[in-house]
């Protein structure tokens, strides 16, 4: 067994990706739950292909808020299902974001380029045990 020990990138990448897990979906639940709460908060122009209600928005970001805090802290404990579920909700964080640009343009973007980073952090070579 030629095993290649973790690099303190790959640690550091988990550590980072696990805690910008946290910050997105704490950010998405807030997003979720000012989406339900105020629904003329997010405006959209008519002719947008995408448009749902807002409160199905809410519901979206709330929903994947959760879940996105919830693989953080499983990466933080290297819990076993934790990589690759957290790569798998960064990309519908990433997905739901693309689709939410005309809502809350800069944000969105902004909340694409982490979910990428966090991807980036994980499937370095040795960072998830699988």
């Amino acid at each position: 067994m030629n095993e290649r020990p973790i690099s303190g990138w790959a640690v550091g990448g988990i550590v980072f990706a696990a805690t910008i897990m946290l910050v997105v979906g704490t950010f998405q639940i807030i997003a979720g739950l000012v989406a339900l709460i105020d629904d003329e908060f997010y405006v959209v122009g008519r002719d947008y292909t995408f448009k749902f209600d807002v409160t199905a928005w809410g519901w979206i970001h709330l929903v994947l808020g959760v879940l996105l805090v919830l693989g953080g802290w499983g990466l933080f404990a290297r819990s076993a299902w934790a990589g690759v579920a957290a790569i798998v909700l960064a990309g519908f964080s990433a997905i739901a974001n693309f689709l939410f640009i005309p809502y809350y343009p800069v944000w969105a973007i902004v909340v694409i380029a982490l979910d990428i980073w966090v991807i980036w952090a994980l499937t370095r070579p040795g960072a998830v045990d699988t």
